[in-house]
């Protein structure tokens, strides 16, 4: 019996040079922060997402994705991140950082906002492939994180679970992590039967996480 949304595997060497190739032989660049949908640039080429909630380490794992230590900015202050930040990735793609999500100290029409943004951009985005939701392996899925995943539910939007800090779960930990994380996602419809399993201090994950992007533009 296969186990319900297995771990990805590692690509082999071709898949894994070519995802390479796209992501660290082309130009990345810190293209705009959109605050509207007017400010959206064309919808001319293969994107995707990344969603998280404020502290997660999305700006560690995009600058592990693109061998740009700098690229987004990661910040000890949790959800500094405000817009949606578009990143070229070379002639044909856009990695698009989404505003982080569940900071409690964020005033509430600020959260308003983010979350109208949020929803108007994933109903709306035909260029959009997939959207990857960040995990922070040390906890599993926590409330807030399902209410993003609903929203991708309703959106329609295909989404791939990402588990985040790897290096900081212990080995016995991790199976019952795993199987908590495997029951929340589940009752989600819209989730793609595979996670991620990620480390950007380690490396771990970053080239099965290159290829499943390089392989849906």
């Amino acid at each position: 019996m296969q186990l319900a949304f297995p771990i990805a595997e590692e690509p082999d060497d071709a898949a894994r040079e070519a995802a390479r190739k796209l992501f660290v032989g082309h130009e990345v660049d810190f293209l705009k922060g959109v605050v509207g949908m007017d400010g959206l640039p064309p919808d001319d080429r293969a994107e995707v997402c990344f969603a998280g909630r404020s502290n997660v380490g999305k700006s560690s794992l995009i600058n592990a994705l693109t061998g740009r230590k700098g690229l987004a900015r990661a910040s000890n202050t949790p959800g500094r991140t405000q817009e949606i930040n578009y990143f070229t990735l070379g002639a044909d793609h856009y990695l698009v950082d989404l505003p982080g999500y569940g900071f409690a100290n964020a005033p509430v029409d600020v959260v308003a906002r983010w979350q109208a943004l949020l929803k108007s951009y994933l109903s709306g985005r035909a260029s959009l492939r997939r959207a990857f939701v960040l995990i922070d392996f040390r906890h599993g899925i926590k409330a807030v994180d399902d209410e993003i995943m609903t929203l991708l539910d309703r959106s329609a939007v295909t989404f791939q679970a990402v588990l985040t800090k790897a290096d900081k779960v212990k080995a016995k930990d991790q199976e019952q992590i795993l199987a908590q994380v495997r029951e929340r996602l589940s009752k989600h419809p819209a989730a793609y039967p595979e996670i991620v399993v990620t480390s950007s201090e380690k490396g771990d994950g970053i080239a099965s996480l290159r290829a499943i992007i390089a392989g849906l533009g």
